[in-house]
């Protein structure tokens, strides 16, 4: 049986590259990972923030 899991944006790494948070819970515990990742996104707002230009640019 698996467990749920969630990831969210948590951050830039000191390369600008994007940084990700997994939440992990008990089976069936879908609602309570879903709960701790919204709250945690209200939080830190890393969803609303954007990469740093220059590493897109080849």
């Amino acid at each position: 049986m698996g467990l749920p899991a969630l990831s969210v944006p948590a951050g830039f790494s000191s390369e600008g590259l994007p940084v990700g948070l997994q939440f992990m819970g008990r089976p069936f515990g879908e609602g309570e990972i879903l709960s701790v990742g919204h709250c945690y996104e209200q939080y830190a707002s890393w969803y609303k923030e954007l990469p740093k230009e220059e590493i897109w640019v080849a």
